[in-house]
């Protein structure tokens, strides 16, 4: 093998550059990051109209969660990232397990909101109390929707594992699954700070 053969070697070995995941994936992602930018743009009007309201409502609020559920989610991203990778390199029993281990986590952080919202309407505090609870449970609701419509797209991720082969079309959707999981960890790390930090 001459030296020339050794250089183009690992360039031979490197995918062609492209978006992941399905284009319609891409769109809705898009939509979606729309209208919760809409909800942050509103939510930061509302707080710069009453920030004594604002900042007293806040300091109700245990970080602990907010922090606790930022790390979990950021963990669950790297995994799905790591599985989408070794599913590229069939290594499709590793990406299985980290696929679970990002679901894991999911439900950490649903059990995670769930006590937090027990505590919250334990001391009265609900959506009705003020603006600021209003906000409150809206955008970590909707949040926590989308969590679990992930969850969803990552079991299907698993059963694409499970099959001997996939096609360019199904590995787009894996692709999207992950895509979609990653862009639910975005939207926490832009709730967190705005719900639980600024002031």
């Amino acid at each position: 093998m001459t030296s020339a053969d050794i250089a183009a070697a690992p360039n031979a070995r490197r995918h062609p550059r492209r978006v992941p995941g399905e284009e319609g994936v891409w769109v809705f992602l898009f939509g979606d990051m729309t209208v919760f930018a809409i909800l942050f743009g509103v939510y930061l009007y509302y707080r710069g109209a009453q920030p004594e309201l604002f900042d007293a409502s806040q300091v109700r609020l245990n970080q602990t969660f907010g922090v606790v559920n930022t790390l979990v989610l950021l963990t669950s991203s790297l995994l799905v990232v790591t599985a989408v990778r070794a599913v590229r390199r069939d290594a499709t029993d590793l990406a299985r397990k980290l696929l679970y281990g990002a679901m894991a986590l999911g439900l950490v952080f649903v059990a995670n909101k769930a006590i937090e919202y027990s505590q919250k309407i334990s001391h009265d505090l609900v959506p009705t109390t003020n603006q600021f609870f209003m906000y409150f449970y809206v955008m970590t609701g909707l949040h926590l929707f989308h969590v679990v419509i992930g969850m969803a797209l990552l079991w299907y991720a698993v059963t694409l594992t499970k099959r001997p082969t996939r096609s360019e079309r199904e590995m787009g959707y894996l692709e999207g699954a992950g895509c979609f999981w990653h862009m639910v960890d975005l939207l926490w790390i832009v709730i967190f700070p705005l719900l639980y930090l600024v002031r």
